[in-house]
């Protein structure tokens, strides 16, 4: 019997449950809860005519590990969110598809953390930065609402973190689980109505399910709230992550996949691939009320600094056509939001302006010296590249009865420029230029007070990252100053229902039409080039479900189905891709159920389950693809209170009927090691303790 059989009797018992509690007398389903990403004002979700979802505190807390953001994103449906098992290579995000083909980090979203950016001007993210541990809740924006995000915005992922108060506390835990997992956590906390302060810090180090995957993580956040007068509010944020020596075990191919999912290519430890990341960075936000009005400020500034060892043979042509094989950069990153907000009457106006520059001091070597190999050899890259965004917007939200009537504006300019230093193949220096007025308009309709409609459209576009415009195609050097945006238009259609007082319910169908699809064009020898394609359709249903059943039970479900096609033929590289071809990387059908039963307060144990259907690893459709796949979890935790001490534990099984499967999927891989194994079954264990003081 395959995963998807064994799986409906599961999730259709789910369903059931989480549609059936109209009666239910109790609820702790958060069934309005209130966002700001989207309208950018502090709004019910379900009065707003667009698909957001907010995931909250006990949801993110409430048995996880507080290492990956793929712990608690699951639950969101049009978001396919894969563990690479990869801590040198980061999450793999894709919102309705954008996002899918990034072989590093996360590009195609917009990730922010307290307003301040996690993505860069030219959209390339780092979900690693995101601090789980001091998060209030995770916003989730998707469809034509999100173009009012900027360039690269095929949906926004927002973290909130709290706001310290009450009387001032400590606190420590430890975990230990499989592969050598051991993570301790400190922090400290308090605040009253005119100062708070927050404290946190983190270590994790795992030796990795697969060969050569060590890592060592460490995280520190620190915010610092001030109330200096009933119209001012300051915060000040910082955070830093460090990873050094992260071990980089590469995709497996298909046949060394399936020999032992642990395993890793031979070069990746000839070369011991591997990664340093050293991120620090320090934001303010500051808020002051004019009466009704309110001016909201934003600035921030960081350093990133990145040394990665790849794994390119040595006897790749030395003919300077490629950057070497290790990747070294200095970033230094700023920048700000102003944001006006005006109420007149039943209109809401919000006035903006974003800027964001990021400058790499870039370096590439090769990859062995003499008879040396994974070391830091001959300069073969030397340049500074530059990435610069500009973005006025305007955006109002009316409310005329039932109807609620939203439109925007955003003027997106993203400006990339390289100056080169190594002039060995000839100088490349350069600059390109992307510019684009981005519209978004949404009608809503209140049907009853139980059952909101609505309908989103929208215009937005992608631009190349800079690490898509390093190599030109064909062989040639230079940078891809030919690549253009990818746009898109975007269609959405939405009921949100609540049901009884214990049950929400949000549904969505959409089509997103692009042009210039931005794909691989070729991948060899550690030098991928990219090329723009013809136009692809991108057609969808959403469904979530939150239901509190009764006292002690509730249940969530998230559903997507997604078709994402070229809808043109195309030539990349030596070959055709046909029209109707499925996009890499991008699964039709996931869905993700959770039960979860409270039998007392202080305990809580849950049963997830995700499924996600077969997922094609590159443009032509003939590789392998990585299989269909069901995997289900179990979680529990237990907390007592003991006077002043707060005590908690954790027990975790992932995996729990053993199943193997590819995680998630390298797309367009040149040496077809498109497959990255997930773990087998993985136990978990920790416990905690925090003090109040009076």
């Amino acid at each position: 019997m395959n995963a998807l059989n064994r799986l409906p009797p599961y999730s259709v018992l789910l369903t059931v449950f989480a549609v059936s509690t109209a009666n239910a007398d109790t609820s702790s389903v958060q069934l309005d809860p209130l966002v700001i990403t989207g309208s950018r004002l502090s709004s019910a979700s379900f009065g707003l005519p667009f698909s957001i979802d907010s995931v909250d505190r006990q949801q993110i807390s409430d048995g996880q590990l507080g290492i990956n953001a793929s712990e608690v994103l699951t639950r969101v449906p049009g978001l396919v969110v894969q563990n690479r098992q990869n801590y040198a290579q980061d999450l793999q995000i894709s919102s309705r598809g954008f996002g899918a083909r990034s072989a590093f980090g996360v590009r195609g979203l917009k990730l922010i953390s307290d307003g301040i950016p996690a993505s860069t001007a030219d959209g390339q993210g780092q979900a690693a930065t995101f601090n789980l541990d001091t998060a209030e809740r995770i916003e989730v924006l998707r469809g034509p609402a999100s173009v009012l995000y900027g360039s690269n915005a095929g949906g926004v992922v927002q973290v909130f973190s709290r706001d310290p108060e009450g009387p001032a506390k400590v606190g420590a835990d430890t975990l230990f689980g499989s592969d050598g997992m051991q993570r301790n956590h400190l922090s400290a906390e308090g605040g009253n109505s005119t100062a708070g302060f927050l404290l946190d810090a983190s270590r994790m180090d795992t030796d990795g399910y697969r060969d050569h995957s060590a890592a060592r993580r460490d995280q520190t956040f620190a915010k610092l709230n001030l109330n200096p007068s009933p119209d001012d509010k300051l915060s000040l944020i910082y955070s830093s992550l460090e990873q050094n020596g992260t071990q980089d075990p590469l995709g497996q191919t298909w046949e060394a996949y399936k020999a032992d999912p642990r395993s890793v290519t031979a070069n990746a430890e000839i070369y011991n691939t591997r990664k340093s990341i050293d991120h620090q960075q320090l934001g303010l936000n500051y808020e002051h009320y004019f009466g009704e009005a309110t001016l909201q400020n934003t600035l921030y500034v960081g350093k990133r600094s990145v040394i990665q060892y790849l794994s390119i043979p040595r006897g790749t042509p030395s003919n300077n056509l490629y950057g070497g094989g290790v990747v070294a950069f200095d970033r230094t990153f700023y920048g700000g939001s102003l944001r006006w907000l005006q109420p007149l009457g039943d209109i809401d106006l919000v006035f903006g302006l974003d800027y964001d520059r990021s400058e790499d001091d870039r370096q590439g070597y090769q990859n062995f010296s003499a008879n040396r190999l994974g070391v830091k050899g001959e300069l073969r890259r030397d340049e500074k590249d530059t990435a610069t965004s500009l973005d006025p917007y305007a955006q109002a939200t009316w409310k005329i009865g039932d109807w609620t009537l939203q439109g925007g504006l955003r003027y997106s300019t993203v400006e990339i420029d390289v100056d080169d230093r190594y002039l060995v193949n000839g100088d490349d220096s350069g600059n390109r230029r992307y510019e684009q007025a981005n519209p978004s308009l949404s009608l809503g309709y209140a049907f009853t007070p139980e059952l909101n409609g609505y309908i989103s459209v929208g215009r937005g576009f992608e631009t190349p990252t800079q690490g898509e415009l390093a190599y030109a195609p064909n062989n040639t050097t230079g940078v891809n100053y030919d690549l253009d945006p990818s746009t898109s238009k975007q269609y959405e259609l939405g009921l949100k229902a609540l049901i009884g007082e214990s049950t929400r319910v949000n549904a969505a169908v959409f089509q997103i039409d692009t042009r210039d699809e931005i794909v691989v064009f070729a991948n060899s020898n550690g030098r991928t080039s990219y090329q723009n394609a013809g136009p692809t359709v991108r057609r969808g249903v959403e469904l979530g479900v939150e239901s509190q059943l009764n006292e002690q039970w509730s249940a969530n479900l998230a559903y997507s189905y997604l078709a994402a096609q070229y809808d043109s033929s195309f030539v990349s590289g030596a070959r055709t891709v046909d029209s109707g071809n499925d996009l890499p990387g991008v699964p039709r059908t996931t869905l993700f159920a959770e039960l979860n039963w409270q039998p007392v307060e202080g305990i809580s144990t849950a049963i997830e389950g995700l499924y996600r259907s077969k997922v094609y690893v590159e443009d032509s459709n003939s590789a392998k693809p990585a299989p269909a796949y069901s995997v289900f979890n179990w979680r529990a935790r237990f907390e007592q209170q003991l006077g002043p001490w707060t005590v908690h534990q954790l027990v975790r099984l992932e995996n729990v009927l053993d199943r193997q499967y590819v995680g998630s999927v390298i797309v367009g891989d040149g040496n077809s090691r498109y497959y990255e194994a997930a773990p087998g079954r993985s136990w978990y264990a920790g416990v905690g303790a925090s003090y109040q003081f009076d």
